[in-house]
């Protein structure tokens, strides 16, 4: 009899299912206790090399023959060429730690920690960076987008009136992802934007929008109806934040911040929480996304408002060099798009 004649017993295809998952969960984790080990000897190396530089002055030279010699010795590793002695010094010299391997950026792939040391950050941005990149599984692409788009800077820019409609902590869980500005270059839109192109933009790319929203936003609808009173109302763009347990509405403006815009915000927000909100759920957040705006007129409006509401910009600043040249000046443009009616109801 063969193995595959065999009677099965009823549970084995449960239990063959249970033991292949712990398997790929322990191959997992060796992948990751190989690439800490990894990390730590490099950054053990680097700190040795940079020990020397500052003892005994060490220079490019010294440095190219410990290369020569490393590789010698272990010819199976590829990592010991001198620009990478060099990577591991810096390294060393930016996470001046007692032991590496309690940091977050010691669970990162070294191309990710390259990626990391390449770029003008500060230390406090490459630790911001390496811990989101391990939180948030990003790619080195990913990482990479995150830096050249300045996500750090943004995060939690963008004015709001969270602290006063919000008890902490969740005030500052909202704040975090009130970006601004919002960069939507991935959508490769230029010119007079109507908000109908801007929304349907976004829902065709919606990893990218998703992407830039931040961790945990899932996507519900676009141009979402509600009735009230026999009137019919409709949502730009509406998500759901899955860690925070509350619906996320957000408006887009293609001209300049206006306040009548908040009342629209906030009547949306409560008809939201009226109509979709569960007792789980936190309370509904607004985020009005504009051209342009004028703080001071931002915090009066918000600061009427019974819902907790940001307002953001969204830029397409990091548009390839010959394409920025093609657009307009950022004055003309936000003129343009303050004649362009709004089509439809928003």
């Amino acid at each position: 009899m063969s193995s595959a004649d065999l009677a099965l017993p009823d549970d084995y295809r449960q239990t063959l299912e249970a033991l292949k998952h712990r398997v790929n969960q322990a191959q997992i984790q060796a992948r990751r206790t190989i690439n800490t080990e990894l990390i730590q000897l490099y950054w053990a190396i680097g700190k040795e090399i940079l020990l020397r530089q500052e003892r005994q002055g060490w220079g490019s030279k010294i440095i190219a023959r410990l290369a020569e010699d490393l590789r010698a010795e272990f010819p199976q590793m590829r990592g010991f060429s001198p620009r990478n002695l060099q990577y591991m010094t810096t390294f060393a010299r930016h996470w001046n730690v007692e032991a590496i391997a309690p940091q977050p950026v010691a669970q990162l792939p070294w191309g990710h920690i390259r990626t990391l040391l390449d770029k003008p950050l500060s230390q406090e941005a490459r630790q911001w960076y390496a811990a989101a990149a391990v939180e948030f599984g990003w790619s080195r692409n990913v990482l990479l987008n995150m830096i050249k788009n300045n996500t750090l800077e943004r995060t939690g820019a963008a004015p709001s009136n969270f602290p006063q409609r919000l008890p902490a902590p969740e005030s500052e869980l909202a704040q975090q992802v009130a970006k601004d500005p919002y960069t939507f270059e991935f959508l490769g839109l230029a010119g007079e934007v109507a908000e109908r192109d801007v929304e349907q933009a976004l829902t065709e790319r919606i990893v990218e929008t998703l992407r830039e929203l931040g961790p945990g936003f899932a996507f519900v609808g676009r141009q979402v109806h509600f009735e009230v009173g026999g009137d019919d109302y409709y949502i730009d763009l509406l998500f759901f934040h899955v860690e925070q347990l509350r619906y996320f509405v957000i408006e887009l403006k293609t001209g300049k911040f206006q306040p009548e815009y908040a009342g629209k915000l906030n009547f949306y927000v409560a008809v939201v929480d009226d109509q979709l909100k569960r007792e789980a759920h936190s309370q509904t957040v607004g985020i009005l996304i504009c051209g342009s705006k004028n703080d001071h007129s931002v915090r009066y409006a918000l600061s009427r408002s019974d819902s907790p509401m940001a307002v953001a910009t969204y830029t397409y600043d990091s548009l390839p060099t010959e394409e920025k040249k093609a657009l307009p000046a950022e004055h003309e443009l936000s003129a343009a798009f303050e004649q362009i009616e709004n089509p439809g109801q928003s």
